[in-house]
């Protein structure tokens, strides 16, 4: 079974998040497809919503698409969640990660030496790298040079060894820091998140300085 996982904030979840990982579900013929909201980031401030907020929304994100799930993985500690830690979690509970593809959109892969246990890291289980606005997935060949030998353009075979997949596809051009402005100033945002998302920040006042308190 290939299983495809896209952690993040997800603070919100918007369309931008769900395109990379349509992309990488379709291109790579993935049986599920897990979005993983982490509770602590280890390398941006805390977030605005609460962790059962950004949890709620992304399942709720995903409720109408068969064969996706919201993993608590990253939920259960306080402490920062890194990709490695998550990967020896998986592991370490018997997930052959032969067959995981940690999905991640070109804008957080041009940064990759900063993510934790780089370069170690890619050997651990496929990456699926998903064009975003203004960072196509082909370019990461000349950005990372020195990776280039284990990147594969898709589509095309996946190889038994652990490799850097890189998908092409168009992904909407929003942000979490887009979505949260517009709902500050009072703008619409149901051209950037799922509708059953946007009812649920206006439901609860995410994100317009009113929230009410409680959830953690």
């Amino acid at each position: 079974m290939r299983i495809g996982i896209l952690g993040g904030t997800f603070d919100p979840v918007h369309n931008g998040h769900l395109d990379v990982a349509r992309a990488a579900s379709r291109v790579l013929a993935l049986d599920e497809v897990w979005l993983m909201p982490c509770r602590v980031p280890p390398h941006r401030a805390a977030p605005h919503a609460a962790a059962a907020h950004r949890f709620a929304m992304a399942a709720l994100a995903t409720s109408a698409a068969p064969h996706w799930l919201v993993s608590d993985l990253e939920m259960t500690s306080d402490a920062p969640c890194y990709t490695v830690d998550t990967i020896d979690r998986l592991a370490g509970r018997g997930t052959d990660m032969a067959h995981v593809f940690v999905i991640t959109g070109a804008d957080a892969f041009a940064s990759i030496d900063t993510w934790r246990a780089f370069p170690a890291l890619l050997d651990r289980c496929h990456f699926a790298v998903v064009s975003r606005p203004g960072h196509a997935a082909s370019t990461m060949r000349d950005r990372w040079p020195d990776l280039a030998a284990r990147m594969v353009t898709m589509p095309a075979d996946v190889p038994p060894q652990a490799a850097v997949l890189l998908i092409d596809a168009p992904t909407a051009p929003v942000s979490s820091t887009e979505v949260r402005q517009r709902v500050a100033a009072g703008e619409s945002i149901a051209d950037l998140v799922p509708a059953p998302v946007d009812a649920y920040i206006s439901k609860h006042r995410l994100y317009s300085g009113n929230a009410p308190k409680g959830l953690a």
